[in-house]
């Protein structure tokens, strides 16, 4: 890990269970804390699981600039400009056709639904219960097919394993080791398993927008919930985890937040960031391990 450096220049922010709860909206003391941080010349990028289009509208209602980091880091994609969907999209790591439908039958085969993303598009099979859940979540529709694995011909940006609340923690190190090599393997949610192409990750996606920026990793801030974080916490100087995080992620975190019910990424944001931006005072009260 980096030495911590003041000031921050980069915040690198997770987004479900980060920066928005189960009601997906985002708090006033969050809207407020970044956009001081914009406005005191902070870079400030979304890093999700999300496609970048699903992460756009709370990009847009933050009033960011800076491009989003989408599917774990295999995609980025710059901000839409108004009339348009789609932003340009500036980086693009998929993983391998023969891979992607090798992980839907190893999926299939462990108990888990697997699901398609690939650039914007949401791709699951024929016959799925949960269908209007996914598109409710995404915000936009999914396209089904009748064969998930023969529609598979071309790479695509990622996999996702869909099983009950507990099982892709549990497998996680079995498929590490089954696809080593072939796909980096990841949790996001304490229900999805996920897939993608050989060093993808968060942390990756941060040190590349970090090098594009000019900016340190040592004035870097990244600030996630799940092991799918857990790259980029250990990339930065200023690495922060939930409190809600495996104790794995906590343990790599340099810094605790308080509880996402009760805006701790804005309160972090805040003591970090705003509150003296050479040498801020209150750095212990969120030191790992010694509470928030």
């Amino acid at each position: 890990m980096p030495s911590p450096r003041f000031p921050i220049r980069l915040l690198a922010l997770d987004l479900d269970g980060t920066l928005v709860g189960p009601d997906l909206l985002l708090g006033p003391r969050t809207l407020a804390a970044i956009s001081g941080a914009i406005r005191a010349g902070v870079h400030v990028a979304l890093a999700t699981g999300r496609m970048p289009t699903s992460a756009q509208p709370f990009a847009k209602e933050l009033g960011l600039r800076d491009p989003i980091i989408g599917y774990q880091g295999a995609l980025v994609r710059e901000l839409a400009p108004p009339g348009r969907r789609f932003g340009r999209l500036i980086y693009h790591r998929p993983l391998s056709p023969a891979v992607a439908r090798e992980t839907v039958r190893w999926s299939r085969t462990n108990g888990f639904a697997p699901h398609l993303n690939h650039l914007e598009r949401f791709i699951i099979p024929a016959g799925d219960p949960n269908t209007d859940d996914y598109s409710s979540f995404l915000g936009a529709r999914a396209e089904i097919v009748p064969d998930l694995e023969r529609w598979i011909r071309h790479p695509v940006s990622k996999v996702l394993a869909v099983g009950e609340s507990g099982r892709p923690l549990r497998v996680l190190d079995e498929a590490r080791a089954y696809f080593a090599g072939r796909a980096e393997v990841t949790v996001s949610h304490p229900e999805f398993l996920e897939f993608l192409a050989p060093g993808v990750s968060k942390g990756q996606a941060v040190r590349w927008l970090a090098r594009r920026l000019g900016i340190p990793l040592d004035q870097s801030l990244a600030m996630g919930d799940q092991y799918n974080d857990l790259e980029m916490i250990e990339a930065t100087g200023h690495g922060v985890a939930m409190p809600s995080a495996p104790a794995g992620v906590q343990a790599v975190a340099r810094y605790i937040a308080p509880p996402v019910e009760e805006e701790g990424a804005a309160q972090i944001i805040e003591g970090l960031v705003l509150a003296g931006r050479a040498a801020p005072r209150n750095v212990e009260l969120f030191q790992a391990g010694g509470g928030s």
